[in-house]
């Protein structure tokens, strides 16, 4: 498939191209607007492409490593993108992302027990920020619109369905959908197929 750009959008592309190799060696096309927040917290391998109007927090929560957001090679990340990163997100290699995704290993309060700091009466701005790790592995598709919650792994190969709310692991070379998000298929590599679950 060819794709063309007409002369407005390759007037942007060409400004975003001086923008990328300025502020962001080793990418491959960083589409403006952008919003980064945090951008020490970041790494990322070569060839990444993000699209118009991405927005990346990554916030000094006083957990995780040096580095919280880490994106592997070779990523295309479609537009208004929002990931959030408090602990650790790391993204593998060659992952596919459309636009509208939204990827966060970080809550407002912590709604797994009864805990008094996360009681409906304090306002959620307020209540103290939870994390937990998110993993995303090589190869990845994830749809449209699609919402990644905290302390989810996401095994090498997985599709991720259009408006899939994900808020549980997925096995690699799966299929996933739904809101929230189940397995509906798995790929047989012996006879290089999917299945339906």
């Amino acid at each position: 498939m060819k794709n063309g750009y007409g002369l407005g959008e390759i007037f942007k592309n060409a400004i975003s191209l001086v923008y990328t190799k300025i502020f962001y060696r080793g990418a491959r096309l960083i589409r403006r607007p952008i919003y980064v927040r945090g951008k020490k917290f970041l790494q990322y391998g070569e060839g990444i492409t993000t699209g118009y109007n991405c927005r990346i927090e990554i916030f000094d929560t006083g957990v995780g490593g040096s580095k919280k957001l880490i994106i592997g090679k070779n990523c295309k990340i479609g537009d208004h993108v929002h990931i959030a990163a408090g602990e650790k997100v790391s993204i593998g290699d060659n992952c596919l992302m459309a636009s509208k995704i939204y990827i966060s290993d970080i809550n407002h309060g912590d709604y797994s027990n009864a805990d008094n700091d996360s009681s409906p009466d304090i306002s959620p701005d307020n209540r103290p920020l939870y994390t937990k790790t998110v993993a995303i592995g090589n190869n990845v598709w994830i749809g449209e619109n699609v919402c990644i919650l905290p302390g989810v792994t996401i095994g090498d190969g997985c599709i991720i369905g259009a408006n899939s709310v994900v808020n549980r692991n997925a096995p690699q070379n799966c299929m996933v959908a739904g809101s929230p998000a189940r397995v509906i298929k798995k790929y047989n590599g012996k006879i290089k197929q999917w299945i339906k679950i």
